[in-house]
């Protein structure tokens, strides 16, 4: 008993010994290492496996501007770029409208408005500021604007800024303010401030135009990704929207020289 324990023993031993001289003299790690009934080491090699991609696999899908389905079937959809496109060329137009409109508020006509000296530069105490920020306008009259400085020791430096100021005005001191009278407009005064809204109003319509192209400029480039129908859609917003604001710049203007000669 005791023998046949011995003799089982060194066999066991004998063949790991075996063993571990095979593995470590072998340099590849696709290896199989079994064992037979015999108590034989043999060794087994791992077959090779192609673990090479089908290139449909790698290119689909991934081609830029294009739909693609998943293996679900599902559809990738572009981004609906409408709106974005369509708020950029509205805040574009509005500030392309509300420029004009302070630009047609600086021109004087007949009747007095406390923004018609919004557009004069102040030079005081070594700074240039305007001068809405350093006085209240308000209008006393049609024909009458009243300006109370917030700080009194400026009144001096506005008074020279509005006499200097095309506009015309002589103000006059009032105690801590100054009160100027709107003188009526010439002949030909009011001939060069119809021209001015001329201007004025060709200078904004290139300016909503520019917001329209580069809306349709947008659009274009996104056209590969989107339907026809979308794209004609979006197309068609940003005219729409073009005639808007430029009905909106030529109303001003006209009710601007409607103010103008009406008030000579």
């Amino acid at each position: 008993m005791a023998m046949a324990m011995f003799v089982r023993r060194a066999a066991s031993t004998r063949n790991a010994i075996a063993f571990l001289r095979i593995c470590s003299s072998s340099s590849s790690s696709s290896l199989v290492v079994g064992r037979d009934f015999s108590h034989k080491a043999t060794l087994r090699r791992a077959p090779d496996l192609d673990l090479r991609l089908p290139s449909s696999f790698l290119s689909r899908g991934f081609a830029k501007g294009k739909k693609s389905k998943d293996d679900s079937g599902m559809v990738d959809v572009s981004p609906d770029i409408g709106p974005t496109v369509k708020a950029t060329a509205t805040s574009q137009m509005e500030s392309a409208i509300d420029a004009l409109s302070r630009d047609l508020t600086k021109l004087r006509t007949g009747r007095a408005a406390p923004g018609m000296l919004d557009h004069i530069v102040v030079e005081t105490g070594g700074l240039k500021m305007p001068l809405n920020h350093l006085a209240l306008v308000s209008v006393l009259d049609p024909k009458t604007l009243s300006i109370n400085p917030y700080d009194p020791d400026t009144v001096k430096e506005l008074e020279k800024a509005i006499v200097s100021s095309p506009l015309g005005l002589n103000p006059k001191l009032d105690g801590q303010r100054l009160i100027a009278s709107i003188p009526p407009l010439t002949k030909e005064h009011v001939q060069a401030m119809c021209k001015i809204v001329t201007k004025s109003s060709e200078v904004v319509k290139q300016s909503i135009r520019r917001a329209r192209q580069k809306a349709l400029d947008t659009i274009k480039k996104a056209a590969s990704g989107l339907p026809k129908d979308e794209v004609k859609r979006l197309e068609k917003d940003v005219e729409e929207l073009t005639k808007k604001f430029v009905k909106s710049a030529d109303d001003m203007c006209k009710s601007k020289e409607n103010e103008i000669t009406t008030q000579a």
